[in-house]
């Protein structure tokens, strides 16, 4: 299993480095009559992999710095998929602390992993994935005082028997619209085509906004984006990632919200589950490479 990592992450640190991102999907003038018809956007933003055990410049406490403040919109929430039992994330005292400090302000819990390390939930048997979801549920309804609603597979990756699993758990998939690239956490994390990036995601996601395949709730269309909050380089550009997702959407022709990004938690949750994923069996987009690697998500 290691050397499956190790190979998935030289893959992908290979493409980012490598820059081969496509230009813009253009826009017809078809889509831009359809898209007349459609909500405003307004981006759902999700964070895995957390939260840092770092005592020195927590990345996960920097972000949650930049959600409250920031010159695009104040007092964002957020959805962060946690790590409960990772030795380097929740597991650790730092890390519950932290996960502790963002339920108090607002964001949401969803469940990660509850194993010691990243660990693929295809990987675990019956019963390890069963004592898995049991630890992780139950570590977040300790700092919550509620079950979680939300599950992000690691890796993106679930089948029939690890979605039954969630389903016993009262757990729903959220996968997601647009994604960052920053999921390398040691070595090289920077992203020199971040803006880049995030245009061409943003241009797909107008595409399915036209042919109306995302919902409407609260009046706006939620565009589901991730990072991942033990990046040090995305703490740092927290801000910088904030306008450069309003001006996607402004050079793809979107219509954004008047608050272009969730501050309400009852409206996050709302949204977050209104796009989570309804059967295993059906056909799931995700950005990038890991919709090429698992074949448009589809099991």
């Amino acid at each position: 299993m290691k050397l499956i990592v190790r190979a998935l992450a030289a893959i992908a640190l290979a493409v980012g480095l490598l820059g081969c991102i496509a230009a813009p999907i253009e826009m017809t003038p078809q889509t831009e009559q359809r898209l007349r018809t459609q909500a405003p956007i307004r981006f759902l933003l999700t964070f895995d992999d957390g939260p840092s055990a770092s005592s020195f410049y927590n990345p996960s406490l920097r972000i949650l710095k930049g959600l409250a403040s920031n010159p695009v919109q104040p007092d964002l929430k957020a959805v962060f998929f946690v790590q409960t039992r990772a030795p380097r994330a929740g597991g650790s005292e730092i890390g519950k602390g932290v996960m502790a400090l963002e339920h108090r302000t607002g964001h949401v819990l969803g469940f990660h992993t509850a194993t010691p390390w990243h660990t693929n939930h295809r990987s675990l048997d019956d019963a390890q994935l069963e004592q898995a979801l049991s630890n992780g549920t139950a570590d977040i309804q300790a700092i919550t005082g509620a079950a979680p609603t939300l599950v992000r597979p690691p890796f993106w990756n679930y089948d029939q028997r690890t979605f039954a699993g969630y389903q016993r758990h009262g757990l729903k998939v959220l996968l997601t619209d647009v994604s960052a690239n920053d999921g390398k956490i040691w070595g090289f994390n920077g992203s020199p085509r971040r803006r880049a990036n995030m245009q061409r995601q943003v241009s797909e996601v107008r595409e399915r906004i036209a042919r109306g395949e995302l919902p409407t709730v609260d009046g706006v269309i939620p565009v589901v984006v991730t990072f991942h909050d033990l990046n040090r380089y995305t703490s740092w550009h927290t801000e910088e990632y904030l306008q450069i997702l309003l001006d996607s959407a402004r050079e793809n022709g979107l219509a954004v919200s008047a608050k272009p990004f969730y501050d309400d938690t009852a409206e996050l949750q709302r949204a977050a589950l209104a796009r989570t994923v309804e059967r295993s069996g059906q056909a799931e987009h995700l950005p990038g490479f890991w919709g090429w690697w698992w074949g448009g998500n589809s099991r």
